[in-house]
């Protein structure tokens, strides 16, 4: 009796504070088949500064430490996986890519697509320079100057117009990044946007069709992704995360990092730590954080746009009354994100959710985001063209 290869994939965070690993297995049961997570591990991260490197051996170390951890738990060799990349060194660039409709009935086909990527590319080339293109997202697609709604493919005209994003990161960063991972022994198959990949596992189809902005707040981070009608249309990292919470913690009441931490978390308190003070602190540094983000959503047109609202996640979100803080600062509903995580799992915290993006994307291929990985140059075109599809407005 052949018995089918198992179908498993790992997804690895590194974050400035902690570093996880989560493994997926796609579990066939008669016709159909249930996404379980096997293995989780978990590390206190070294080596990292604002979701740089500074220690690639301190950062090997600790992925090998998570790796452990989750093999030992799914009682797998963790071989391979797939990485989230992070930290302030994402970016993003826009451009609009044009091309001349080539078959003779003027019927739009995946070539002209093809073209207009490729024209949108060289638009937006100077931005890219010392630079990774992790995704290359449409935004929107006119033929002869009408927005097209949905898919341009089967269209008739002449010209045929594409915006797109294109999310990006400092090479040497996903290089050093990259390499650390593989010193642990682990081989990268793809890299992902961390923004992109918490999305996938925290945002509902509604939610992203409406409009929402999700905030991952992170030790040293604070990163963004906005969707509208399902497309994501902006991915922004800002250098301020739940550990400057803390720094002004110490300031304000002369104390240890290690006390402020404590404070923070409401497990040092007292006359010497009024509760009004702490609370001001907490909610006034948020505020600065949700200002970056008001501002940001201004310079996109979208301030006050967004149906859903703000959804909050990552290791800073759980704190006091940031919902009512986000409301109050951005005029948006907000709320703390969810992880919609598929069958009966540990794992229900959403400062797993990049770790458990990702894993998801290497395994089901629903982000149909590109891969490299071994695909053939024909397989790989299929998957752009998913990619495409999945995103179109």
């Amino acid at each position: 009796m052949l018995h089918m290869p198992r179908r498993i994939a790992t997804g690895i965070d590194i974050g400035t504070h902690q570093t996880k690993v989560v493994v997926v297995e796609e579990v066939v049961t008669g016709k159909s088949s249930e996404l379980k997570i096997i293995g989780t591990g978990l590390a206190s991260s070294a080596g990292m500064r604002h979701g740089y490197v500074v220690d690639a051996e301190d950062v090997a170390a600790t992925v090998k430490n998570a790796r452990r951890q989750a093999e030992n738990i799914a009682r797998i060799p963790i071989k391979n996986a797939f990485l989230a990349i992070g930290g302030i060194s994402l970016d993003e660039a826009r451009a609009t890519g044009t091309s001349v409709i080539s078959r003779a009935d003027q019927e739009v086909t995946d070539l002209d697509l093809e073209k207009a990527l490729e024209s949108a590319r060289h638009v937006a080339q100077p931005q890219f320079l010392n630079r990774r293109i992790l995704h290359e997202i449409p935004i929107e697609f006119r033929v002869d100057g009408n927005k097209v709604l949905g898919d341009p493919i089967g269209l008739r005209g002449t010209r045929l117009e594409g915006d797109y994003l294109f999310i990006t990161c400092l090479e040497s960063h996903a290089d050093t990044l990259t390499n650390a991972v593989e010193a642990a022994d682990v081989e990268v198959l793809d890299c992902m946007a961390s923004p992109l990949a918490g999305s996938y596992v925290t945002l509902s189809k509604d939610q992203k069709m409406k409009g929402c902005v999700l905030a991952n707040i992170g030790a040293e981070t604070l990163s963004i992704v906005v969707y509208d009608e399902n497309v994501p249309v902006s991915v922004k990292v800002f250098p301020s995360g739940g550990a400057s919470i803390t720094d002004e913690l110490a300031l304000g009441f002369r104390v240890s990092l290690e006390d402020a931490e404590r404070i923070k978390m409401g497990r040092l308190s007292g006359a010497m730590y009024p509760k009004k003070k702490v609370d001001d602190i907490i909610a006034s540094k948020f505020r600065a954080m949700f200002n970056l983000i008001d501002q940001h959503l201004k310079a996109l047109g979208k301030r006050g746009n967004l149906p859903a609202g703000i959804i909050l996640s990552g290791g800073g979100s759980g704190q006091g009354s940031i919902t009512d803080i986000a409301k109050g600062t951005l005029a948006l509903p907000s709320r703390i994100a969810e992880m919609q995580v598929a069958g009966e799992s540990k794992v229900r915290d959403a400062t797993w959710a990049v770790a458990y993006g990702i894993a998801l994307w290497g395994l089901t291929g629903d982000t149909d985001a590109p891969r490299r990985g071994n695909a053939t140059v024909t397989e790989a075109g299929k998957m752009l063209k998913r990619f495409f599809r999945q995103f179109l407005p």
